[in-house]
Order: C-alpha cells, then sequence, then structure tokens
C-alpha cells in the first residue's frame, strides 16, 4: 500500500466539502507532487466515491457523450452504485487530456449541484489553449506544491519540530536543531516520491534512480506539447541546461545556444505554465498595487529545490555544511526560501516577486517581496552585516512602512537601521528555517508593533 503523508491542502478540501457555494474543484499543479494521492486520502471522508482516469480510453470517451446526466448514469451502472442522498465524490484525474471534460464542469455544477467532484491535472494551462469556453466562474481552483518543511516535518514524525517551529518566537536553544532537520530538508526536496523513499531507507543513499525517474518523466511529459521538432528541441535544451544558468536570465543564447530570444521565450513560458520552471519576474513598486515589469529580466525557480541539487550535482557538497547562505552562490537557499513562501499559495493566479530599481551603471535589488495587507515587505536572503544591504536601503526609502526582513543562518533578532536620506526602519533576522512561517512573523510583528 503506497503510503500517505499528510497534506496541508486537506484542511483546505474539508471547506470546500462543506460550503453551501461548493463548485467542481480542480486541482493543479506538476505531476507528482501528490495531487491523485491527496484526493484518494480525502475520498475516506465519503460513503461513496468514484475515480475515473482520462489518460484510460474507456473513461476519456465517457465525455463523447452529450450530457452529464448520460455520463453519470453510465458510471453508475459501471460501479453498480446508486445516486442517493449521501454525497458522493467523483474524481476525475488528468483532466488536461480532455477539453470535452473540462468544458463539460459547468453542467456538473449547474445541473448536479449535490454531486462533490474533484478533478486533477498537470500542464493545465496547456490543454486550455484547446478550450474554446473555459467555465469561469463555476469552477474553483486550487494548486498543490511539493512537500514544504513543516510539511516534511510531519512526514518524518518530528511533531517535537514541528510544535517548536510553530511557535513565535523559536526560542535559541532550538536554533542547532532545527537548521539541521532544515538542511536535510533543502538536500533532498519535497517532491512526495522521494520522501516516501528517504523515509524508507533513513538516508539519502539510493535516491539518484528516483530523482533521474522523476526528470526524465518531465523530459517526456513536456516534449508532447512541442508543436514541431524546434520546438521540442528548445525545451529539451532549456530543461537541461537551466540549473546551471546565473541568477536572472537572458533569453536570447539562453544555455550558450543558438536558440533565438522568440523560440526560448516560447518554451519558457510553456515550461512556466507546466510549473516545472517557473519565470519570476521583478516588480518595480514598493507600495501596492505591485507594478510587475515583464520587459524586465527574470529569475528561474525550479519546481523543488532537491530536483535542482540534483540537476547541478551538489548534494552530496552540501552535506555537512552550517550555513547554506553561500551555497552555489546563495542559490541554493534563495530557491528554498522562495519554495517555502511559494508553497503557501494555492491560488492559481497569485505569484511571487522580487524587486529591482534599475538606473545607468546601478541595480538595486531585492530577493523578494510578500504582500502583507496595505504593505510591500521586502526579504532579504543573505548573510552580512546590514550595513552591506544597499538594495534593501534603496527599497526603504522609497515604501510606506518600517518593516523589512532578512533570512539567514542565525538566531532572531531586531535592529533599529537608518538609511543614508535618514529614513527609520526595523530589520527583523529571522533563521532561514522560518521561511514557511514568514506570514505569522510578518503578522506578529505587525502587531506588535502598532
Amino acid at each position: 500500500m503506497r503510503m500517505y503523508l499528510e497534506r496541508k491542502l486537506y484542511s483546505r478540501l474539508l471547506d470546500w466539502k462543506s460550503s453551501e457555494r461548493r463548485k467542481p474543484l480542480i486541482i493543479r499543479g506538476a505531476r507528482q507532487v501528490g495531487k491523485s494521492t491527496l484526493v484518494r486520502a480525502f475520498s475516506k471522508e465519503y460513503k461513496s466515491f468514484i475515480e475515473i482516469n482520462l489518460e484510460r480510453k474507456e473513461d476519456k470517451d465517457l465525455f463523447n457523450l452529450s450530457s452529464v446526466k448520460e455520463i453519470l448514469e453510465l458510471l453508475l451502472l459501471r460501479e453498480g452504485m446508486v445516486f442517493d442522498q449521501s454525497p458522493l465524490l467523483l474524481f476525475i484525474d488528468e483532466i488536461q487530456e480532455s477539453p470535452e471534460a473540462i468544458q463539460m464542469l459547468r453542467f456538473f455544477y449547474e445541473d448536479y449541484p449535490e454531486l462533490h467532484v474533484i478533478c486533477a491535472g498537470s500542464l493545465l494551462e496547456l490543454a486550455l489553449n484547446d478550450i474554446d469556453s473555459f467555465p469561469v466562474g463555476r469552477v474553483r481552483q486550487l494548486v498543490l506544491h511539493p512537500f514544504d518543511f513543516e510539511e516534511f516535518l510531519n512526514a518524518i514524525g518530528n511533531t517535537n519540530a514541528l510544535e517548536v517551529l510553530n511557535s513565535i518566537p523559536v526560542e535559541k536553544h532550538y536554533f542547532d536543531i532545527l537548521i539541521k532537520l532544515f538542511h536535510q530538508y533543502v538536500i533532498i526536496g519535497g517532491m512526495p516520491e522521494i520522501v516516501v523513499n528517504f523515509i524508507n531507507k533513513g538516508s539519502v543513499v539510493g535516491l539518484n534512480e528516483i530523482y533521474e525517474e522523476i526528470w526524465q518523466s518531465y523530459l517526456d511529459d513536456i516534449e508532447k506539447y512541442g508543436k514541431n521538432q524546434t520546438q521540442k528541441n528548445v525545451l529539451r535544451h532549456i530543461i537541461q541546461t537551466a540549473a546551471h544558468e546565473k541568477n536572472r536570465i537572458t533569453m536570447g543564447g539562453f544555455g550558450n545556444s543558438d536558440y533565438k530570444s522568440r523560440e526560448v521565450g516560447e518554451a519558457l513560458r510553456a515550461l512556466d505554465k507546466s510549473r516545472l520552471i517557473q519565470l519570476v519576474y521583478p516588480i518595480t513598486s514598493t507600495e501596492i498595487p505591485a507594478q510587475v515589469d515583464y520587459s524586465r529580466k527574470p529569475r528561474l525557480q525550479f519546481l523543488d529545490t532537491g530536483l535542482l541539487n540534483h540537476n547541478i550535482g551538489i548534494q552530496s557538497t552540501l552535506i555537512g555544511l552550517k550555513d547554506f547562505s553561500d551555497a552555489y552562490r546563495g542559490r541554493i537557499i534563495q530557491h528554498a526560501v522562495f519554495q517555502q513562501l511559494q508553497s503557501r499559495i494555492s491560488e492559481p493566479s497569485r505569484r511571487l516577486h522580487f524587486w529591482v530599481r534599475e538606473k545607468t551603471n546601478t541595480t538595486s535589488e531585492v530577493d523578494l517581496v510578500y504582500q502583507y495587507l496595505q504593505f510591500l515587505v521586502p526579504i532579504e536572503v543573505k548573510s552580512g552585516p546590514q550595513g552591506k544591504l544597499r538594495s534593501l536601503h534603496q527599497y526603504m526609502e522609497r515604501t510606506n512602512h518600517p518593516y523589512a526582513f532578512r533570512l539567514l543562518a542565525n538566531t532572531y533578532h531586531e535592529e533599529e537601521v537608518k538609511t543614508a536620506n535618514g529614513n527609520r526602519f526595523t530589520l527583523y533576522s529571522l533563521p532561514y528555517f522560518l521561511a514557511s512561517r514568514l506570514p505569522e512573523y510578518i503578522d506578529w510583528i505587525v502587531n506588535k508593533s502598532e
């Protein structure tokens, strides 16, 4: 039996089940992040459950029928079930394989509101290109990410560490234990199959084969969406070279290739839709609304830090390090922090960004910006004294609040800072293992200061 490890999104599913405005739910996310496993575990909340998979022809052909009524009647007959007053959960897996099924979701909502429908799909945005009319307003969508650090602690059974992590502020004497656990998580990442095998083996030995299988499945999957052989070649090239690119990328000549900017851009946007490699664009504003500038160079974010480590071949070099701040030019810990904050976002339209201010011969850049109420809160992921945070000072001279954060391999502390122009703000330094708890810390700090 496949091991089920608890996911935070489960509570959102319970809320959906009890909602009076329960619409068909689409769970989105990259392949192998645990969407199907989550829904099967959630099915235990129901008396009756039907699962179909649209990669199977007999299931996909159901949506050639003319009405939801005919589909439901055939499914009930096939399963030997009766649709009575008790809730029935219908799970449509791999829904991206059938544009007809996606379009028909509106009729499930309109004709059978008492039927509970959950769908799961990867590469869904690419499938939407073949849909004339997406059922906007008649479905709900949530995104499932790889395991975050809190889910990892729960999975390995270290509930004591999880309880300590969730206390605010974390006592200093727990620092060494928590940072060691976080480093373990950063090294292997949060892909469910990797986490399960790590639990079973008790070490990272033997995980390379699984990383390779996962990565190869992504290569095989994404190439299906290349419209011609050139696009397939560009996609494969990007996947194979993206991990070695610098912090901010240029489309033309990507990965020391001869591919044109347009070709690379199209391929990267396709990968971004697959959530395997995301394009992270900067904002140029320091107050809401956040103004995203798609004309500036983006950063790349991989689905999972463990996959990134494996691709660039540095997992073994990370073992035993006490501070990951400078590992691979600081990219690994920046990537891990981004992944933790991203895991807090389950709405597909929401994105994280960084901040830039580019002038002639000078560039200021803040690693991350997180919106809290009416504030755009800057977050730096680096070590060193606050006096070296020139870009952060530039940001704080232009924003409407006094809250700035830095994540590093150190215990929690606060520091009053004055910029060159005399603006005062407080720099809150947190250990980077608190990245997944950053929204709670911002809330605690803002309320405390007010």
